[in-house]
């Protein structure tokens, strides 16, 4: 791999992708890319416009109606191709991941293969777009059911996994013959824009997948409320989410959303405690809790607490943050300075209103130390909102009962994880906890291209995955033929 001075000795300005092609924007704008190791500039993208997205909007557009129309075995083989090209390519993506983001090589890694895997799944897709016979209530009748796409597909991504959501929101779209139009976050849009170079190169064809960058607080709306946009697929924040939501409700498009969480942790007396600690560690700090999916809810039961409390304390002050390309690399940056602001303001909080800081609550740069904090009470910002950093909260419980009762007391339901070697008990607690996954005897933090995934609550709308992504995508029509003959 390049070195980070190599990367960033010049760095490259990108204009849009548009039509299979880069577009400059209509304002001759750019914005500034940080590296958010140091903040020096690591590419300059153009600056999207209102004008740059109906441009990209149409032509997605104009694309559909020959893309619709391509066999399955077409758009199989080209997601399959795309997919061998980013293998070929991996440890640029793997740069990027860790120039752009701050990602440390071992999350760069799994991000990049989880792009190639989910390019691999889609491709799969192609083939499952069927519709069914239907028994018909009329003698001499052809019933069936055909699913056709729906048109243009509105993505909007964010930073924090930006390879993963880069192609987990353009694979199947694509696979089940839609076009695309992508928002890339401000702060991690390259790999959106080497992708659709890719895409190119395995033969997509023009203006079947488009890459808008910018601010999407300038821009984000007039793509969710374009009328030749049909559908809507969007990751970030509760309070964007609701927006968009709402405008998509209004001009009755469809939507997936998948946002926040402040996702529990439930570890019971009879749990194999290093288990249960090894996956705290990754479900806290992994990519240094800018995960939607972080275990910011530690619920453990008393007689257990002191033994799980120590060794996860001493596990996180081992984790390392020296190179983001040396393996041993946990912790990376925060990837702005709004975020590291926020940071700071939550632990502080806490510990100004009592918290006991157990580990962490200092910065390194522009990275912040591994954070343990208990006795954390209602009044504390942390309690309750995501903090989208390495910090998290250890509380005692008296018994699972009172543990689901606090992983449910919470507007979020992304994801869950329940540590017991009671099976019954385990079981119990995934059917009740109020989150659209639960993981047994695993991190919170889990993802894979064809399962369902998404929340429930102020944690998102829909399913995002490969196979529920074909009912999201496409639009059942009805058709029937009265054969001659009958009584």
């Amino acid at each position: 791999m390049s070195t980070a001075a190599e990367k960033l000795a010049s760095p490259r300005t990108w204009e849009h992708w548009i039509g299979g092609q880069l577009t400059p924007s209509d304002s001759g704008q750019h914005l500034d890319d940080l590296n958010p190791d140091d903040d020096s500039v690591y590419a300059r993208l153009a600056a999207g416009t209102t004008t740059d997205i109906d441009k990209a909007v149409r032509t997605a557009q104009e694309a559909f109606g020959a893309w619709s129309q391509t066999l399955a075995s077409e758009r199989e083989a080209i997601l399959s191709r795309a997919a061998g090209i980013v293998e070929q390519h991996r440890e640029e993506f793997m740069d990027i991941l860790v120039d752009e983001v701050g990602s440390p090589i071992g999350k760069a890694a799994f991000e990049t293969q989880y792009g190639i895997g989910c390019l691999r799944a889609a491709a799969g897709v192609a083939r499952q777009v069927r519709g069914q016979t239907i028994p018909p209530d009329m003698p001499n009748r052809l019933s069936i059911s055909i699913r056709q796409p729906l048109g243009v597909v509105a993505s909007i991504a964010p930073f924090n996994v930006p390879f993963l959501k880069h192609t987990k929101l353009s694979s199947t779209p694509i696979a089940t013959g839609n076009t695309v139009v992508l928002l890339a976050s401000e702060f991690a849009s390259v790999t959106a824009l080497r992708l659709a170079e890719i895409y190119k190169e395995a033969g997509l064809p023009d203006g079947v997948f488009n890459v808008v960058t910018g601010l999407g607080a300038d821009i984000g709306d007039s793509l969710t409320t374009h009328p030749l946009v049909k559908a809507v697929m969007f990751t970030g924040s509760p309070r964007v989410g609701k927006h968009i939501a709402d405008l998509c409700g209004k001009n009755l498009k469809r939507v997936v959303l998948e946002l926040g969480g402040k996702s529990p942790m439930v570890v019971l007396k009879d749990a194999d405690i290093d288990a249960a600690v090894g996956a705290a560690v990754f479900g806290s700090f992994f990519f240094q809790g800018q995960a939607c999916m972080a275990s910011s809810r530690i619920y453990v039961e008393k007689p257990v607490l002191e033994e799980f409390t120590q060794k996860f304390q001493g596990a996180a002050q081992s984790l390392g943050m020296g190179d983001l390309r040396d393996e041993n690399t946990w912790v990376g940056p925060i990837i702005s300075d709004r975020q590291r602001e926020r940071v700071s303001a939550h632990v502080e909080d806490a510990r100004s209103k009592g918290a006991n800081v157990l580990t962490g609550g200092e910065w390194q740069g522009n990275r912040y130390k591994p954070t343990i904090l208990t006795g954390v009470e209602e009044a504390m910002t942390v309690c309750r909102e995501e903090t989208f950093g390495p910090v998290t909260s250890v509380y005692p419980v008296n018994s699972p009962e009172e543990a689901l009762q606090k992983a449910n007391d919470t507007v979020y339901g992304l994801s869950a994880a329940v540590f017991t070697q009671d099976i019954d008990k385990a079981l119990t607690l995934a059917q009740s906890i109020n989150s659209g996954m639960v993981h047994i005897n695993a991190p919170t933090v889990n993802d894979e291209p064809h399962v369902p995934f998404g929340g429930v609550g102020d944690s998102g709308f829909g399913r995002e995955g490969t196979d529920i992504d074909i009912d999201t995508l496409t639009e059942w029509k009805w058709i029937t033929v009265q054969l001659p003959g009958g009584s």
